[in-house]
């Protein structure tokens, strides 16, 4: 089954697990120790991110290392950029909208006072 990067960041241990590993590489054990889940259920959360290239494993002695390769979370980034500047657009539209408003609003009050 071919993983992607969504499916990996879809789960919040996947995401802790990430954020774990761009501070320091660690062994399996010290990933599993930040969780209060089983150490096979932490690696199979690592088997989804070594497939979907945001982990990699490397073997040092009898260790097994993991480091975060972030690289791949570009594709999530250009994803969400579109929805950006989609909202941008649609506050600083709102913004001029409810300018106008209180510009209207303020104009009626000054003309009730005239009177």
């Amino acid at each position: 089954m071919r993983r992607d990067v969504f499916q990996a960041i879809a789960d919040p241990t996947r995401r802790e697990i990430i954020n774990l590993l761009t501070h320091k590489s660690l062994n399996l054990n010290a990933v599993a120790e930040n969780f209060d889940i089983s150490r096979p259920a932490i690696s199979k959360h690592i088997k989804m991110l070594t497939e979907c290239g945001l982990v990699a494993i490397k073997q040092t002695g009898r260790e097994r290392f993991c480091e975060a390769r972030l690289e791949k979370l570009t594709e999530v980034s250009n994803w969400v950029e579109q929805y950006r500047k989609f909202w941008d657009a649609k506050l600083d539209a709102l913004e001029v909208y409810l300018n106008q408003l209180q510009i209207k609003t303020k104009k009626h009050a000054k003309g009730k006072r005239k009177n």
